[in-house]
């Protein structure tokens, strides 16, 4: 069958980040210093081959770019400065909008203007819902109890409502990624044991991230690790334990002190990486793309503006607190409805689920091979 080359590929991934990649000559260097480099699975050399080749649809269901971790090692020891690794993390851009089948993905990295327009009229549409919400039903005066400005209960409401279009919106985009990287190969066999044998891979790889901790430097693996823990948390905390989280101005220690260590965690990883993108510490961080930046400042956004609200609402200033409140909400929302499907949380989803396609891919062509070796052994004699 005839494979179809786009020449223009390049030229499409240069607004996703891939703006060094003509450069590459092959030498094989990135791929040998990988640590994550293996059979049946090379990169970043294959995947940057494929890009220079105009393979599109090859790449589309390409699962390594997702199995690199960007340590930087392959970009440090790149004779041409083609730095594969910022390559591969503008595949995984590109890969996140092509799963996407509204289009809000692409349009997000093609442009920061779309998604800096879209968090601003999320944000100011959530202001104008809450206040009018809260005004028509209860007392700015009253941050909990029967008159409240915004109840817990509603709340908790409108949390699941939101949870429920994230959750439809990532398994149909992860639908996509199954169809494109396994679904659609039709030399590919694998039994429904083998993707219930190695489900536990998804709790593993999205729970530890244990791969990152195989490269050289610890310390970025360590920070991603806290900052996704600690966002797992607050949101664990948010979706099921909303009313002891907002009672007050007393503080309940049994929910409280969870929400502590996670807000610690969130705004001290938070700004380490805010912190190493400015200095440019590291190959990792010498390039950013702007839905970086967009990430790393509305997250920060919403930790402190929760922190604040948290403040005000103990020492009992609650006219001041639920306003803070609606602010707090303001950055959660777009975060959630915008960051999490299109934009870079997303890689929270679509990584373990790489991690877990390969080995299932893995084991498919395995059994494929030993199925293949007796006929092909027969054949010869």
């Amino acid at each position: 069958m005839a494979i179809r080359a786009n020449p223009k590929l390049i030229d499409e991934l240069e607004p996703y980040g891939a703006e060094d990649v003509v450069k590459c000559y092959h030498c094989g260097n990135c791929s040998a210093v990988c640590p994550f480099s293996e059979a049946p699975y090379v990169f970043p050399r294959r995947p940057m081959r494929y890009l220079q080749m105009g393979l599109e649809e090859k790449l589309k269901g390409d699962l390594q770019p997702w199995l690199c971790y960007y340590c930087g090692e392959c970009s440090d020891q790149c004779p041409r400065e083609a730095e594969p690794g910022e390559t591969m993390m503008s595949l995984r851009r590109w890969l996140t909008s092509r799963y996407d089948w509204t289009g809000i993905s692409r349009l997000f990295y093609k442009s920061w203007r779309y998604e800096v327009g879209a968090v601003v009229v999320v944000a100011i549409l959530t202001i104008i819902g809450f206040l009018a919400f809260g005004f028509s039903q209860g007392s700015i005066d009253h941050y909990d109890g029967p008159n409240a400005f915004l109840p817990s209960s509603s709340i908790h409401i409108f949390d699941w409502t939101l949870a429920i279009v994230l959750l439809a919106l990532l398994l149909s985009n992860a639908a996509r990624m199954w169809w494109f990287t396994m679904g659609r190969d039709k030399t590919l066999r694998v039994s429904v044991g083998t993707y219930v044998s190695r489900a536990y891979l998804l709790v593993v790889h999205f729970f530890t991230q244990k791969r990152y901790s195989q490269c050289e430097r610890k310390s970025p693996w360590l920070v991603h690790l806290g900052l996704m823990l600690s966002y797992v948390t607050m949101l664990i905390l948010i979706m099921f334990f909303l009313a002891e989280m907002a009672s007050g101005p007393g503080v309940d220690w049994r929910v409280h002190v969870f929400g502590y260590i996670a807000t610690i965690g969130l705004v001290a990883s938070t700004i380490v990486f805010l912190r190493r993108r400015i200095r440019k510490s590291s190959a990792a961080y010498k390039h950013s793309h702007e839905s970086d930046w967009i990430f790393l400042i509305l997250l920060l956004a919403v930790a402190l503006t929760g922190i604040t609200q948290h403040i005000l609402h103990r020492y009992g200033v609650d006219v001041a607190a639920n306003l803070m409140y609606v602010t707090h909400l303001a950055f959660v929302v777009p975060m959630l409805l915008l960051e999490v499907p299109f934009s870079k949380w997303s890689h929270l989803a679509y990584r373990p689920l790489a991690m877990y396609f390969a080995e299932v891919r893995a084991a498919g062509l395995e059994k494929a091979e030993r199925e293949a070796a007796p006929a092909g052994d027969l054949q010869a004699a």
